[in-house]
């Protein structure tokens, strides 16, 4: 993986100058985050053999949380971990190219979560999920849970129609791909900063045109610099849900070409997010919030703008998108499907 250019974005965007912060017990949390993975059955064996063990999700967490309480950051760790290790079964058969697959496994997901408990015998991915939102959803108000239900099904439609692409190999359109990579992405993760934060946000807040810019632009933009970190593994594999990959197919690109442009989209939409975050106190007037509500919403959007710098970090770090070699590799994901 050779991600120099999308660094080469630091340079050029003033919001990404400054190199993230790094929480303190990061090195604690990682230890505490590699326990959990390991006793819950998400990570088996070396950790270097797989992508899920060289993620190193806690350096992500410590990034985007430096100042947070150790447990809340821990807790934002373990759903980072969670969904990655989701993304890997979603990704490789028997469930990369069948959308009604993945709607049976994110049926059982969903199921034990309104159950409270998941089923004797259930996959890893499914008990893990059950501790997780028992351990997230008990601070959190009725309607909190059910918009983070809400994403969690955004979710399972979006990986459900890359399924379908993957089957008709059908390449999205410049036009398609924004909205589909945005569900297709962990949308649900952007609505843990409010627990990890201990704050709520107001869902009139959310509903505004400037809200929903700093955040699909936040969003879109870990979308895009994902995409281009992890582009060389998804080509081997044929993948073509990647914003290189779809302009390349769109515009008749050259690869080098298509990611340069990907790197001009990123600052331009990161520009965007800015933008409107620098207009939501007068939005924030206008809705005649609380002073509580103001200092939660600051709080948010100041995670939400420190997040792309903090994952550009990561990306750098992180061995997620390291190929390894055929007799190493292993997914351990894929467990969860045992």
């Amino acid at each position: 993986m050779d991600i120099s250019l999308l660094l080469s974005m630091t340079d050029r965007a003033a919001a990404l100058a400054a190199p993230s912060a790094m929480h303190p017990e990061s090195w604690q949390l990682g230890a505490q985050v590699e326990a959990w993975a390991r006793g819950r059955g998400l990570v088996l064996g070396d950790p270097d053999t797989s992508p899920l063990g060289r993620a190193r999700c806690e350096r992500l967490a410590a990034r985007v949380f430096p100042d947070a309480d150790l447990a809340a950051v821990d807790l934002f760790a373990r759903w980072l971990t969670w969904a990655l290790a989701l993304d890997d079964t979603l990704d490789h058969p028997p469930l990369a190219d069948s959308g009604s697959a993945v709607h049976a496994l994110y049926d059982d997901l969903l199921r034990a979560m309104r159950r409270g408990h998941a089923r004797p015998g259930a996959r890893p991915l499914e008990s893990a999920l059950v501790e997780l939102w028992q351990d997230t959803s008990k601070g959190m108000s009725r309607d909190w849970r059910r918009r983070f239900i809400l994403q969690l099904e955004a979710h399972r439609d979006g990986c459900a129609e890359e399924a379908v692409n993957r089957r008709i190999r059908h390449v999205p359109t410049p036009a398609e791909y924004p909205a589909l990579r945005r569900r297709a992405c962990g949308p649900f993760l952007y609505d843990l900063v409010e627990p990890v934060l201990g704050v709520e946000l107001p869902a009139r807040l959310l509903r505004t045109p400037r809200w929903l810019t700093v955040a699909e632009s936040v969003a879109d933009v870990v979308a895009w610099s994902n995409d281009l970190a992890s582009h060389e593994m998804e080509s081997a594999r044929g993948d073509v849900h990647g914003l290189p990959a779809v302009l390349a197919a769109a515009h008749r690109l050259a690869p080098e070409q298509a990611s340069a442009l990907v790197v001009d989209k990123i600052g331009a939409r990161l520009e965007q997010a800015w933008q409107a975050a620098r207009r939501l106190p007068e939005m924030l007037d206008r809705l005649q919030l609380t002073v509580a509500q103001r200092a939660a919403a600051a709080q948010v959007v100041k995670v939400l703008l420190d997040v792309p710098r903090a994952h550009m970090d990561w990306l750098a770090e992180s061995g997620r998108y390291e190929s390894a070699a055929p007799s190493q590799l292993r997914l351990d994901a894929l467990a969860s499907l045992r």
